[in-house]
């Protein structure tokens, strides 16, 4: 459905104006950053922040394609600056809600009458529910691009309100998920209207803590403070117009992240695709998305056995053992050596337009999964997925991906390995916990 240009300006304009809040003149960030850990028991990516009046710290499991910022209102959610929106409010309209309704079980946070609602999801299990649209307090630590700086608060950030169930499959004591997705109510697209920065945001996972930076760079890592953003690639983003949650609108498009891969290579060597699961059809199908919740690259069944068969052939002499689920093919990890970076394996390439490629070298490629034994860390997908390939968490551990709104592009750095850095060097000072509050 074509949307006109005015009305795109005043979708603009109401985003500023609903979660802007009135900030100290003195100071105003330029970008905002938050802590990642890993969950080793789920493999999860774990951020948290602060939320509502008086603030508490919120774990959450972060979802680059969720929608929203989703928190279980069902238990115990205790705020003086909880404030459902209504029916036809600007909030609704922003949040493009098509669902509006009554509690009868309230008023309380999470039911309330004449509320609009959105679809909270669990992309871990594929599970969903409806969930009441509201806003309160949301508080995260300004950055300089090179350390982490004082905590900035806006007073109207709109979330949704899960329900106790969507947390079966989500890591121990988190609350709900970080949506970062590819909407106007998700947290990138919220932290840079509020605060005025460019709608930009960018992931760095690491094998055990990470960060997630809102704004532009600079992106420094110690111990050179090398600023990654200014040695990235780039490739288009590429808007899938269906759905791809659990649950949606009619109509509505995916708030996940597509590139277009046009071919995977092994060593250099291009492996032979059926190339039409490589674009999305009318269905929404096919194409290429990248994830936090897949902890491991999801393949296609016919691509997936197209790349071991190639990787397989590249590496001769290597004997197998016995699979290690969920994985389908894997090593004697003492006939595979060592390097800076990563197990001694040959390349796999994503080739993407214009003749750009992403390299995923053997940190990223295996999995060691203990007495001796390495396995080749892609997964098959099954034979008729929604997406044909997911990238998934493990990777892109240690590459930072910049995720440019405005101009619809992916940037990325390919390993921070090769720059004797890694994700998990980002300087998180110990200073002391300086609220700048809205009014």
């Amino acid at each position: 459905m074509a949307i006109s240009t005015s009305f795109l300006l005043f979708s603009a304009s109401l985003l500023f104006f609903i979660v802007s809040p009135s900030i100290q003149a003195s100071f105003r960030p330029k970008a905002l950053v938050l802590p990642v850990s890993k969950d080793d028991s789920t493999n999860q990516y774990i951020t948290e922040i602060k939320q509502r009046t008086p603030l508490v710290p919120v774990k959450l499991t972060l979802d680059l394609g969720a929608a929203s910022l989703w928190v279980d209102c069902d238990r115990d959610y205790v705020s003086s600056t909880y404030k459902p929106a209504r029916c036809n409010s600007a909030q609704c309209n922003l949040a493009r809600s098509k669902s509006c309704g009554d509690c009868f079980e309230g008023p309380r946070p999470g039911c309330n009458n004449n509320t609009c609602n959105l679809f909270p999801a669990n992309n871990v299990v594929n599970s969903a529910t409806i969930g009441e649209v509201a806003q309160d307090v949301v508080s995260v630590q300004s950055t300089d691009g090179k350390s982490s700086g004082e905590a900035v608060s806006t007073s109207k950030f709109l979330f949704t309100c899960g329900s106790t169930f969507l947390m079966d499959g989500l890591a121990s004591g988190v609350n709900g998920v970080a949506g970062l997705g590819r909407t106007k109510v998700s947290m990138p697209s919220q932290f840079s209207a509020a605060f005025s920065f460019p709608r930009k945001f960018a992931v760095c996972l690491g094998s055990s803590s990470g960060v997630v930076f809102f704004g532009d760079g600079p992106y420094s890592f110690l111990p050179s403070v090398t600023d990654i953003s200014k040695s990235l690639s780039y490739t288009p983003l590429i808007l899938n117009p269906v759905s791809t949650a659990p649950s949606s609108f009619e109509g509505e498009p995916s708030s996940d992240y597509f590139i277009g891969v046009t071919g995977i290579s092994v060593n250099g060597k291009l492996v032979a695709l059926n190339k039409t699961l490589l674009s999305i059809n009318k269905e929404g199908h096919g194409g290429t998305k990248i994830s936090t919740v897949a902890a491991y690259t999801l393949l296609q069944t016919s691509i997936y056995k197209a790349v071991v068969k190639a990787f397989i052939k590249e590496i001769p002499g290597v004997p197998r053992v016995k699979a290690v689920a969920p994985f389908g093919v894997c090593f004697d990890a003492k006939s595979i050596s060592s390097t800076r970076v990563g197990p001694g394996v040959p390349n796999i390439d994503l080739e993407l337009p214009n003749k750009v490629v992403w390299g995923i070298i053997g940190f990223n490629s295996m999995v060691n999964v203990g007495n001796d034994v390495l396995c080749l860390g892609f997964v098959d997908g099954g034979s008729e997925p929604t997406s044909s390939i997911v990238i998934g968490g493990h990777q892109i551990e240690h590459n930072l991906l910049q995720f440019d709104l405005a101009a619809s592009r992916l940037g990325f750095s390919s390993s921070l390995l090769f720059q004797k850095t890694t994700c998990s060097n980002f300087n998180f000072t110990s200073a002391a916990y300086v609220e700048h509050s809205s009014i």
